[in-house]
């Protein structure tokens, strides 16, 4: 049985006052939470997360991080400096890298290799545009996503990803996709895990990443392969953070 994840992606967004605001605000009313919990954050906040997270059920994490171990990199973000922090997550390939800084699927592939190796959790962010979609072309485009991640891992280490299905076009933009749109999509991902390794595709969390609210989160969750959330605007406020886990 697959544990629901609940994982924030703050973007970039926050301050030191609005970031202790929404934390102390998730801590008071998360009670003993039926699933897992974590927040993705920027770089600059892993220590008031650390510091504000350490004693409570909620796991804390980055939203990228480098291809390289350390080095001349300026702005870069090492794994090591992530796993310094306690970091248990990290987003990889998130639809906003893909566009604004034109990571390809194969430097996706080595930023999940370099997540695992390291200790950390790759939450692994695939989809689809709307041009893409409207021309059928999703489950090429996806597939083509998760393989190219799935070709650079061995069988055990597939089960200790991640996968994100964030339909692009429903990101910021008031759509999103219908339970069963979304369901048919985390299906057939699971069946490429499937493909690597049959016995982890049944454990691997796939999370729906297009804006999942407060009022759509129950219909989605309860399709039979989508195990949470990716959660973008909705994370930046405590009550309806908390709407979405209560309903997982």
């Amino acid at each position: 049985m697959r544990r629901k994840l609940i994982a924030g992606n703050w973007k970039m967004n926050g301050s030191t006052t609005t970031n202790a605001a929404l934390l102390d605000g998730i801590k008071a009313g998360l009670g003993s939470a039926a699933c897992e919990v974590a927040v993705c954050v920027p770089a600059p906040y892993f220590a008031q997360c650390q510091s504000a997270l350490a004693s409570t059920g909620v796991k804390w994490g980055g939203q990228d991080l480098s291809v390289h171990e350390a080095g001349a990199y300026t702005g870069e973000v090492s794994a090591a400096m992530l796993k310094d922090f306690s970091c248990a997550y990290v987003i990889v390939g998130h639809s906003e890298r893909r566009t604004y800084h034109r990571e390809s699927d194969e430097i996706v592939a080595l930023k999940t290799v370099r997540a695992l190796r390291s200790g950390l959790i790759p939450i692994v962010c695939v989809g689809e545009s709307l041009e893409e979609r409207e021309a059928g072309q999703t489950d090429a485009v996806v597939g083509r996503q998760i393989d190219a991640v799935l070709s650079e891992l061995n069988e055990a280490e597939v089960e200790r990803i991640v996968v994100a299905y964030e339909p692009v076009w429903a990101i910021g933009t008031g759509k999103t996709a219908t339970p069963q749109m979304a369901q048919d999509v985390h299906q057939m991902l699971r069946t490429r895990l499937a493909a690597k390794n049959a016995a982890a595709a049944a454990r691997v969390q796939i999370l729906y990443g297009g804006s999942m609210k407060p009022d759509n989160a129950r219909d989605l969750l309860a399709m039979a392969d989508i195990d949470g959330g990716l959660i973008g605007g909705a994370s930046l406020k405590a009550a309806d953070f908390l709407a979405i886990v209560a309903a997982a």
